[in-house]
C-alpha cells in the first residue's frame, strides 16, 4: 500500500479539521490494514477503537435474534465506525464488518472521547458526522421496509461504490441477499434484470457497474437523500478545514 494512501487528508472527517488538531490526533493514531470479512466490534460491546477508513470499506449491520443481519449504514473515507466512543455510553449500537479490505486509522475509544470533550473542533465535527450517519441508517430503515428489492440493490451498489476507487467489485449474490435481508433468489432475478438492461455485469463474484448514470436513475429516492447529505457535510467540513 503506498505511503501516501495512509495520509490523514485521504479521510475527509480528519480532512476538515483545522491542522494543529488533526496533527494532535494523528500523534494518538496507528494505519491499520483491514482485512474483508473481519468484524471490528459487535453490538452491545464496549468499543476499544474507532477507525477512520481511508481505503477500507466498513458495514454497519443489525443483527437480529434469528442470527440473520442487515446493513444499516456503510463507512468509508467520509467517516469514521465507532461513533458511540464519544458519545457517553460507549458500546456499540450495531457489528461492524469489514466489506472491502484497505487501510484505516485506529484510534483508542478513550483517546477519541477524551479529544471530543478537550477540543471543540474536533466535537463539532464528530457531530456533524454523526447527525449525518444516523440520517443513513434511518432512510436505509425505511428502503428495507418500502421499496422493492431492484430499486434497493440499485441503492446499495451506488452507497459501496461511492467510497471505493474504480466501478468493480468482489461481492457475491449471497453477502449482497445477507446485506439487504432478502432471499438470495430475489438478488439473483434483480441483478440478471440489471446485467440484461446493460447496467451492471456479473460473473463468478466480479460485479462491475457499466452505467453509473442509469444505475443512479433506477435506485429509490434514498439513495438521494443519503448522497445529499453527505455532499452538505464534505462542503461543512471543507470550510472548517480552511480556518
Amino acid at each position: 500500500m503506498p505511503a501516501e494512501s495512509l495520509s490523514p487528508l485521504n479521510n475527509q472527517l480528519l480532512t476538515g479539521l483545522p491542522a494543529p488538531v488533526r496533527e494532535a490526533m494523528l500523534a494518538q493514531m496507528e494505519g491499520v490494514a483491514l482485512v474483508a470479512g473481519t468484524t471490528l466490534y459487535v453490538a452491545g460491546a464496549e468499543l476499544s477503537h474507532v477507525y477512520f477508513p481511508v481505503t477500507a470499506v466498513i458495514s454497519l449491520v443489525s443483527p437480529l435474534l434469528d442470527g440473520a443481519c442487515i446493513e444499516i449504514a456503510v463507512v468509508g473515507q467520509e467517516g469514521l465506525a465507532g461513533v458511540c466512543a464519544f458519545m457517553g455510553g460507549g458500546q456499540a449500537l450495531s457489528n461492524a464488518v469489514v466489506q472491502r479490505s484497505g487501510m484505516a486509522w485506529r484510534m483508542k475509544a478513550a483517546d477519541i472521547a477524551k479529544l471530543a470533550r478537550d477540543a471543540e473542533p474536533v466535537m463539532q465535527q464528530l457531530l456533524r458526522y454523526t447527525q449525518v450517519l444516523f440520517t443513513h441508517m434511518a432512510q436505509s430503515s425505511a428502503c428495507h421496509q418500502r421499496h422493492a428489492l431492484a430499486p434497493q440493490l440499485c441503492r446499495w451498489l451506488l452507497e459501496h461504490l461511492d467510497r471505493q476507487a474504480g466501478d468493480e467489485m468482489r461481492i457475491t449474490q449471497e453477502r449482497i441477499s445477507v446485506m439487504l435481508g432478502v432471499r438470495r433468489e430475489g438478488v439473483t432475478a434483480a441483478a440478471l434484470q440489471l446485467q440484461k438492461e446493460g447496467l451492471i455485469s456479473y460473473h463468478r463474484g466480479q460485479l462491475r457497474v457499466l452505467d453509473r448514470h442509469r444505475l443512479k436513475k433506477q435506485s429509490c429516492e434514498c439513495y438521494g437523500v443519503v448522497e445529499l447529505a453527505y455532499a452538505r457535510l464534505r462542503s461543512a467540513s471543507s470550510l472548517e478545514g480552511c480556518r
